[in-house]
């Protein structure tokens, strides 16, 4: 029977598409008299039963008028193993039609039709040509069906629904079922499958045979991810996810674009939201410029920004593809938001002061957000001249260029290691604070705010893609330390509260956000190997997927962050959101370390540098006294003029 099936199969597909609808054709013919038949038999309760010539007549023409709305309707255009549940409404109106012909033939021709019949005639008819039809699409598809990995998808809403049915039209996974977050749906049916509650998701998973979870979760849903993704864990599948709705909406992704684990999902938290028509009251019709525009800070608040209706945006960036790329996008979003907005895309560090205000003079830019930086901690540990040049440097001149401009407002990025560093990343960042305190004291004329946050999940050197590398190649899976924790908030959220806080700001504050549970690097390592369907290999299980091994900490870096230098935190007019008074030093004080620390970068002196760090009110304490690579090669005359200093007459020769 089965080898007889796989021939029949076969010898469909081999068949030329006219020779394909003739048969078609010719089995619908069958049906039609067939179904006319018996429903006369049905009628008049004989086996034996015989038309009339009168009724041969009416048969015939219903008959053909049948065929002709059928052609018309397109029955024999639709490929028969791509043929979806909405053809049935095709097939209705079809049959339909047939039973107004027969009705309408028994009047031509006289013949008797009895008024129980065209109703028992249309059942039977749309029985014999939709069965037929659904049954060879199964036959065909069959093979194809089996062939494909199993998958369970988490949750009912439009977007479940609306990815069943692209699932069902691929080639590669088959949905055996939905999970549902209210229980009270449990045992109910979907498109023909069964929705299981979010309890019974182990059983689900082990009587369908998964292989895969796909999440598709609405945007506004009130669920606990927490408890959700603790589940989904506890199944050792694979878990992924589909696009957002506002990117399905933006025609960036499609529904079946199957992606690994949102971030914020794999944080298991809600996230911060803003308070949209105060940041949007603070944007629109402004001119904003962002600096640092193509790194993942900078980039996902020019996103946001253009969604706010700015007058214009500038985008400062030293990375020509990093430039290249946002500029393009941002121009896709003010494309598909139906909005113009002038964009900006300008090359150039804002170490060179003069070309700061030049940009902010020219453009007219009302709001800056200062991003640009290097963060990455054991990069600047090793290039800690570059390092102070960029993120103090910079930030000095990029402020002088905003008060010389008239700017309005100014937001700098900062960090939560910028909290008793112990690196010199996060000794910079608080000198860059600092400096952003001593001028808010110093004029009045700028507003300068501070933004300090713990680590982003899915910038540029975040562990999430190096774990997500390393466990797809087979691990083992590099933590620092057993007990090392960190805040952590997505590149969105982030983003949101920098443009929240600068709505807020009046003058020299330092913004932290309550960002809930710090999270254990290690259990986020475990998290992910279980999500991605693999188990950690241990001495408990030799056998398991990948090893997690511990590397020890790099230099400069600490078990825990922290986000308050004091005790005392104020609340503002966000819930989640604190304002903290820290120490800061007049300008006076700040203009005299500024230029210490100029002269000695000038020298090329990381020592004093680094002394310089300590002295100042930063809080800075290191294990060990950081290793530039340059400063290690040795004494190497070298004649260098400061990036800061626009007298090019002024050469230096400095030791190395």
């Amino acid at each position: 029977m089965k080898s007889l099936l796989i021939s029949l199969r076969e010898w469909l597909f081999e068949l030329p598409r006219p020779q394909k609808r003739f048969i078609s054709v010719a089995a619908d013919l069958c049906f039609i008299c067939l179904a006319l038949w018996v429903s006369f038999a049905l009628r008049f309760e004989q086996s034996d039963w015989l038309p009339s010539q009168r009724q041969w007549l009416a048969f015939g023409t219903t008959a053909l008028a049948t065929i002709i709305v059928f052609v018309r309707i397109g029955l024999y255009r639709a490929v028969i193993r791509y043929i979806s549940e909405k053809v049935l409404m095709v097939m209705v109106t079809g049959v339909v039609a047939s039973a107004i012909a027969l009705v309408l033939a028994g009047y031509l021709f006289q013949a008797m039709v009895p008024r129980s019949v065209p109703v028992i005639y249309a059942s039977l008819l749309f029985v014999m040509v939709a069965g037929t039809r659904f049954s060879i699409r199964d036959l065909i598809n069959r093979p194809r069906e089996k062939a494909k990995g199993r998958v369970l998808i988490v949750g009912t809403g439009p977007k479940a629904i609306q990815l069943h049915y692209a699932l069902m039209q691929g080639t590669e996974y088959r949905p055996m079922g939905f999970v549902s977050l209210d229980c009270r749906k449990h045992k109910s049916l979907i498109a023909g499958l069964q929705v299981y509650s979010v309890e019974h998701l182990k059983r689900a998973a082990r009587e369908q045979g998964v292989q895969r979870v796909f999440l598709a979760l609405e945007d506004e849903g009130t669920i606990s991810r927490r408890d959700l993704i603790g589940k989904l864990e506890e199944l050792v599948i694979p878990v992924q996810t589909v696009p957002a709705m506002s990117e399905l909406m933006a025609g960036q992704a499609r529904i079946n674009d199957i992606r690994d684990l949102d971030i914020a999902d794999l944080l298991g938290r809600d996230p911060v939201l803003p308070n949209k028509a105060v940041v949007a009251e603070s944007l629109t019709g402004k001119v904003v410029m962002v600096t640092g525009a193509g790194g993942s800070i900078g980039s996902e608040l020019g996103r946001q920004i253009i969604r706010n209706g700015p007058a214009a945006i500038v985008l400062l960036e030293q990375s020509e593809f990093a430039l290249y790329s946002i500029e393009r996008e941002l121009r896709s979003i003010s494309d598909i938001e139906g909005v113009t907005i002038e964009i900006h895309p300008l090359l150039g560090s804002v170490v060179h002061r003069k070309r700061n205000e030049v940009i902010m003079r020219s453009f007219g830019v009302d709001i800056v957000y200062h991003a640009a930086a290097y963060k990455h901690v054991p990069l600047v540990e090793s290039n800690i001249i570059e390092g102070i040049q960029n993120n103090v440097m910079g930030t000095w001149h990029c402020a002088e260029g905003a008060i010389a401009a008239g700017v309005e407002r100014f937001v700098l990025i900062s960090t939560d290691k910028a909290v008793r560093p112990t690196n010199v990343m996060g000794g910079s960042k608080r000198l860059a604070e600092l400096v952003l305190q001593g001028l808010a004291l110093r004029q009045k004329s700028t507003r300068f705010s501070i933004v300090r946050f713990g680590n982003v999940l899915g910038s540029s050197g975040s562990v999430v893609p190096l774990f997500r590398d390393q466990i797809r190649d087979g691990g083992p899976v590099t933590v620092t330390h057993p007990e090392i924790i960190r805040y952590f908030m997505t590149i969105p959220e982030a983003s949101q509260l920098v443009l929240q806080a600068g709505a807020m700001g009046e003058g020299g504050e330092v913004f932290v956000l309550d960002m809930g549970e710090p999270v254990k690097i290690a259990d986020l390592a475990r998290k992910m190997i279980r999500l991605m369907g693999l188990t950690e290999k241990t001495e408990d299980n030799p056998h398991g997927d990948v090893a997690i091994t511990f590397t020890g900490l790099r230099p400069g870096e600490k078990l825990f962050e922290e986000l308050l230098i004091g005790d005392e935190q104020l609340k503002t007019a966000h819930p989640r959101i604190m304002m903290a008074r820290e120490e800061s030093l007049s300008w006076s004080g700040v203009e005299k370390l500024l230029t210490r620390l100029e002269k000695s970068c000038k020298r090329f002196d990381c020592e004093a540098v680094v002394d310089l760090i300590r002295e100042a009110p930063t809080g800075y304490s290191a294990a060990q006294t950081p290793k530039d690579t340059l400063w290690q090669r040795g004494q190497v005359p070298l004649e260098v003029v400061s990036l800061a200093d626009s007298d090019s007459s002024k050469v230096h020769r400095l030791p190395l």
